[in-house]
């Protein structure tokens, strides 16, 4: 039976092409064929395969300019058991798609917030009085363009190839080394590996922060990324995402969670421990 892959879809997002890319590893790795599964959002991506619908879900999880994709990092604490089975890191390259030949007819230009955010200088610089609207995916974005003349969107030259709408310039992200990471997620126990991502509450006290942190640096575990996010059950309560370099199975990583259960956090989750996955170069 073939391995279902879930993605914020339609067909051209570059959620997608990590898919494609998680799809093709799968495949050389363990000889097990796939099918691709468009979902209309990343909370919903999220939730196919937490309900058991669908075996893996592929989402952006954080992008080189615009920091994290909050949807994802949001619902992944509150669905609780996904488990991540691997990371993908892909270049991201926009482009301006559209019919219309001329830049000075464009009125509006579709794309997802982050995209838009992504080329913000760009769009603001040669099309200053377009309205810019977000949807949920920049294919999306794409496929709204057969009812719009006057209408632009920004996605992927694959994107524009795959509804055949021409590509006016690109790229046009702001920054040429622009590049978003993915998680690979399924209700399966992580493999293990160099990375561990983890979230947790803590209790509102002074220094309920710096005690956390502490356990780790006492251990020599190395942190490569901390953000807050707010709980959403009352205003400056937070929780706290981080990224570590080691495994949580090592006995330095289990001695800091067994302390951070049973001193300093209200709530602590481990989303597991990774290996970032090759991709090819013809990612985009």
């Amino acid at each position: 039976m073939a391995i279902s892959i879930a993605h914020l879809g339609p067909s051209g997002t570059n959620a997608e092409t990590a898919a494609v890319q998680y799809s093709t590893w799968l495949t050389q790795t363990s000889g097990q064929d796939t099918v691709l599964c468009p979902c209309p959002s990343i909370t919903r991506t999220l939730q196919v395969v937490a309900q058991g619908q669908v075996d893996i879900a592929v989402v952006p999880v954080e992008n080189s300019i615009e920091g994290s994709v909050t949807t994802t990092l949001d619902t992944l604490w509150q669905l609780d058991q996904l488990q991540i089975q691997g990371q993908l890191v892909l270049p991201i390259f926009h482009a301006l798609i559209a019919h219309t030949e001329s830049l000075t007819d464009i009125q509006t230009v579709y794309s997802h917030p982050q995209a838009l955010a992504q080329c913000q200088v760009w769009l603001e610089t040669s099309l200053p009085k377009a309205q810019l609207i977000a949807v949920n995916s920049t294919a999306e974005a794409v496929q709204r363009l057969a009812q719009e003349p006057a209408a632009a969107a920004v996605a992927s030259e694959r994107a524009a190839q795959l509804y055949n709408v021409p590509v006016l310039t690109s790229p046009i992200n702001d920054h040429p080394d622009n590049c978003t990471r993915f998680w690979v997620l399924s209700l399966q126990p992580s493999p293990g590996g160099p990375y561990t991502s983890l979230a947790f509450s803590v209790h509102d006290l002074p220094g309920a922060l710096v005690k956390p942190l502490q356990v780790f640096a006492d251990r020599a575990i190395n942190l490569t990324r901390i953000e807050s996010r707010p709980t959403k059950r009352s205003l400056g309560d937070y929780l706290f995402f981080i990224d570590l370099e080691a495994d949580a199975h090592s006995p330095a990583v289990q001695d800091a969670l067994e302390n951070l259960r049973q001193h300093y956090t209200d709530t602590l989750k481990v989303f597991g421990s990774y290996n970032v996955l090759p991709t090819s170069p013809l990612a985009e």
